[in-house]
């Protein structure tokens, strides 16, 4: 279990944070015209048009930190800035992990460069506007980029919150989540009905249900499809532990097996943006990497779930 969420300390280490986030953006500022010149694989919402960079980073667990781990985890959040990366996601379910963001996003002055995303976890719409204002407390903002029903709970009160604070422009896009094949069904009456312009879902080599009837239905209704648990919680790496990556990789410009997997689930129209979660900027590097040069077409994705198979 995640330990209750407090705040970062705002002072102290604030002279020493702010040296290693120089560092930081100094370290990533070599690859920054490289990553950003067109290459990166961006998708458009389809609620605005506004492109989004299709790999993002997750927070659970990753960003639930004790202060000490601040300085290498805010090298991980530098290096995503400077390699074109925007959607970050997190919950109040996260622990800390809402507080260490955004006081790693405002000690880095990365905020405008972020589209940050959270979510709403409780029952009653009392208690629901009560914690989406300590999300934007944590997240040190005026405005979200995102906010979504965390795994449906209470969805058609706290949707229409969010519809009003839209309005408002408090927040600039709305969704639902779930981590789990058993809702799928469910999500798919709530998109029906309820049109929202994100909704996050689990997918991957591993865990394909989304394929047959989730991801077409989005497409068909013009919503943004955000991808967690795109290595099925790390099982994916234990299949094709001791394996070579197959030399036909190549063919779509993959070289590891995370750019493997992570293609496979971009290789998707239907997919927005996939989420992986890290904190070490080696692995970052490498998911983002996935959003770089050719995608599999047809014929590869089936050979990519043939090697699987084998594995």
């Amino acid at each position: 279990m995640h330990s209750g969420p407090t705040e970062p300390p705002r002072e102290g280490r604030r002279k020493a944070l702010k040296m290693i986030a120089a560092t930081g953006l100094a370290l990533a500022g070599g690859a920054t015209a490289a990553a950003t010149d067109g290459n990166v694989l961006g998708r458009r919402i389809p609620a605005s048009g506004e492109r989004l960079a299709a790999v993002g980073l997750g927070t659970y667990e990753t960003f639930d930190v004790a202060d000490a781990a601040l300085p290498a985890l805010q090298q991980v959040l530098a290096r995503f800035v400077a390699l074109g990366g925007q959607m970050v996601d997190s919950s109040p379910m996260y622990g800390r992990a809402e507080s260490v963001l955004g006081h790693l996003a405002e000690t880095l002055g990365a905020r405008q460069r972020l589209f940050l995303a959270t979510k709403v976890w409780t029952s009653g719409e009392a208690d629901g506007v009560r914690q989406m204002e300590t999300s934007f407390n944590r997240l040190r903002t005026r405005q979200l980029d995102l906010m979504q029903v965390h795994n449906l709970v209470d969805w058609q009160v706290h949707l229409a919150t969010m519809r009003d604070w839209q309005r408002q422009g408090r927040i600039r896009y709305l969704g639902v989540t779930h981590y789990h094949a058993g809702a799928h069904r469910q999500l798919e009456t709530v998109l029906r009905a309820a049109r929202p312009d994100f909704v996050q879902i689990n997918y991957s080599m591993a865990e394909r249900d989304a394929e047959s009837r989730l991801l077409p239905l989005a497409q068909d209704l013009g919503i943004a499809v955000i991808i967690n648990r795109p290595f099925a919680q790390g099982a994916l790496f234990t299949r094709v532990r001791g394996r070579p990556l197959p030399a036909w990789a190549a063919e779509f410009d993959c070289t590891s097996w995370a750019q493997f997997f992570l293609k496979f689930i971009l290789a998707q129209p239907a997919v927005t943006c996939v989420i992986p979660a890290t904190s070490k900027v080696l692995h970052l590097e490498d998911n983002l990497a996935a959003a770089q040069g050719r995608l599999p077409d047809e014929r590869q994705l089936s050979r990519m779930a043939g090697s699987l198979r084998d594995a």
